[in-house]
């Protein structure tokens, strides 16, 4: 995570807990003061100026609370819009990235339907049962596909993958196409 990203977090947490200390000390001083008027029970008197000034305080901690609130939750909220934005992206550019390598590869229709599920962890008794045929055509397409690909089963074809996408991220690979 570059460094300023891990700053952001940490001044947002200590924010968040600030906004927190500071409404809980406002809420305080008001509920004690009903509590404290319902059972009869009275402070030493303090000034009355010095009173009202308290209660103004309070109120505006109150207030800059919600205010500061409210934009912790924006930023949240936009922060997190960001992310699924970041995810789909992620989530077209591998497809993309699949059709690619099955092109290359020459891979039919079935196979790339086989190939697919592999990849997203099916077993060959799934894909099979998915695709209304037998383990055994399932097993011959697999072979046919690790054989096309130039590895030599699941987790290389998976890890081929992997690589090119820690290689290049999805933004720079969708801004090739249309340069």
């Amino acid at each position: 995570m570059p460094r300023n990203q891990g700053e952001v977090g940490v001044t947002g947490k200590i924010v968040v807990v600030i906004i927190l200390l500071v409404q809980a000390i406002c809420a305080i001083f008001f509920v004690s003061d009903i509590v404290l008027s319902v059972f009869n029970i009275y402070a030493s008197p303090i000034p009355w100026q010095t009173r009202e000034y308290l209660e103004i305080g309070a109120s505006v901690g109150l207030v800059l609370g919600l205010a500061l609130g409210a934009t912790v939750i924006h930023h949240s909220n936009r922060e997190r819009r960001r992310a699924e934005e970041k995810l789909r992206q992620a989530s077209g550019a591998f497809m993309e990235l699949l059709a690619e390598r099955f092109d290359d590869w020459g891979l039919t229709p079935a196979e790339q339907d086989v190939a697919l599920f592999a990849i997203k962890g099916m077993s060959t008794a799934e894909i099979a049962s998915l695709r209304s045929t037998s383990e055994g055509t399932v097993k011959a397409q697999t072979n046919a596909i690790y054989r096309k690909a130039g590895v030599a089963g699941r987790p290389q074809l998976l890890s081929l993958f992997i690589e090119d996408l820690m290689e290049e991220t999805p933004m720079a690979r969708a801004r090739q196409k249309v340069g």
